[in-house]
């Protein structure tokens, strides 16, 4: 049996568990699915071993699995140094999951150039994650509190809200899977707080369903074969072969 006619693992972020959930449904070649919380991105060490060690042990307990995909992009170069021994490793060739919900990293590249203070919401990442909001501000303020005292957490939040005044834009993506009316609300009210534009885009499974299927076409997916990893690219590429020294 070739990578190509064996089982396709998944190792994917929480954040698009309800959209690779369901193309994984309809896709044949789908063998197990591993799921990672999210925020390890906030974290790129430790998205690294943790990515590793999953792959050692998909590799190590499932035979049948030829091609190891992974439901990440680059993920602020969390993915680099990742490696499988005898499957096939697949990556999309994208920065980060948005590329991945809307499913062209063009579109998600025309739509930054358009609007480049843009931060995305989207079905799991309303639920894994509280995004700059009343929600957020309450929540932060009283564990600065806690820890700080008064008038460190004032000057905390004050910080917090530096960072945000770079952001004008609250963009709800999904495809259809875990929609749900009230995070469109939610995310109207965030926009609303913050003095935000706020914007819903529908966007599309087609990357996730050719991830999910083997349809590994190298303009949007780069595959690598046992021992190679990947490095970030400065062009539209993305990420490419790391060549060993």
């Amino acid at each position: 049996m070739t990578e190509r006619e064996g089982k396709i693992a998944v190792v994917l972020c929480a954040v698009l568990e309800d959209e690779i959930g369901a193309e994984a449904e309809a896709s044949p070649r789908v063998g197990p699915i591993v799921r990672l919380e999210q925020g390890l991105h906030n974290e790129p060490d430790r998205l690294r071993r943790e990515l590793q060690a999953v792959i050692d042990r998909l590799e190590e307990e499932h035979p049948e699995v030829g091609a190891i995909a992974l439901g990440y992009g680059l993920c602020s170069r969390g993915t680099e140094g990742v490696r499988t021994r005898r499957a096939l490793l697949v990556v999309p060739r994208a920065h980060d999951c948005i590329t991945l919900l809307l499913g062209d990293r063009r579109r998600y590249a025309e739509y930054v150039a358009r609007h480049p203070g843009t931060y995305w919401y989207s079905p799991g990442w309303n639920r894994h994650h509280v995004p700059p909001g009343p929600e957020r501000h309450r929540l932060l303020r009283e564990e600065y509190v806690r820890k700080y005292g008064e008038d460190n957490a004032d000057y905390l939040m004050e910080m917090e809200q530096g960072w945000f005044r770079t952001y004008d834009r609250a963009t709800y993506v999904h495809q259809g899977p875990g929609f749900r009316e009230e995070d469109v609300e939610y995310t109207r009210r965030c926009a609303e707080w913050l003095g935000w534009q706020c914007d819903i885009q529908v966007g599309s499974p087609r990357l996730i369903r050719m991830l999910l299927n083997g349809d590994w076409d190298g303009e949007e997916f780069l595959v690598l074969q046992p021992g190679q990893t990947l490095r970030m690219t400065a062009d539209d590429r993305v990420i490419e072969v790391r060549c060993e020294d």
